[in-house]
């Protein structure tokens, strides 16, 4: 934060998207348990990290002079609908995106008398380098899957959800999903 704040100012707002994956089954066809190694590094990044940075924001915020406005500081973290719609294979994933979705709430209302609002998003399925590892016909079928637009999601329409939610005062302590609809299937 030390870094950051001495190259760009001080930082009102936060935007954590970690997200890694390590697919695999509970038990394997090989009906070996999966190696516990593999949850705990999944979880550790996306949830864990995402709480880190958060708890790093936050107290960096509640030392600046509020605005105008009174806020501080406006933190936006990202789950994925796959923590409300696990797949099977992805255990370590749905759980590490459920936690994020789980401290949403009691993060904003905690943090919310120091004039720092937390919300959430939770994308579908949208063109990130996790998705670029798949072959090209993957993609396409995974984006004929969504509703409504038949495509993958863009980046900039997170992009622009984020800026809404830094816009909007009343945006706090909400989970949005950005999914065209799509509600996951159990696999």
């Amino acid at each position: 934060m030390a870094t950051a704040r001495a190259a760009h100012g001080p930082a009102r707002i936060l935007v954590s998207c970690a997200g890694i994956d390590t697919p695999g089954r509970i038990v394997g066809r090989d009906r070996l348990a999966a190696p516990l190694e593999d949850f705990v590094r999944v979880v550790s990044v996306n949830l864990i990290g995402t709480y880190n940075v958060l708890r790093l924001a936050a107290a960096h915020m509640r030392a600046l002079d509020p605005l105008e406005s009174g806020e501080r500081g406006v933190i936006v973290n990202t789950a994925s609908v796959v923590g409300y719609e696990g797949q099977v294979g992805h255990t370590a994933y749905a759980a590490s995106k459920a936690g994020i979705i789980g401290m949403t709430l009691p993060a904003a209302r905690e943090l919310s008398r120091s004039g720092i609002r937390v919300n959430t998003i939770a994308p579908g399925l949208f063109d990130t380098p996790m998705m670029r590892r798949l072959p090209e016909e993957a993609r396409e079928a995974l984006g004929a899957s969504v509703p409504f637009p038949r495509r993958l999601g863009k980046p900039e329409e997170y992009a622009e959800l984020v800026v809404h939610i830094i816009r909007n005062a009343m945006m706090n302590g909400e989970v949005v999903r950005l999914d065209g609809a799509i509600r996951l299937p159990p696999v």
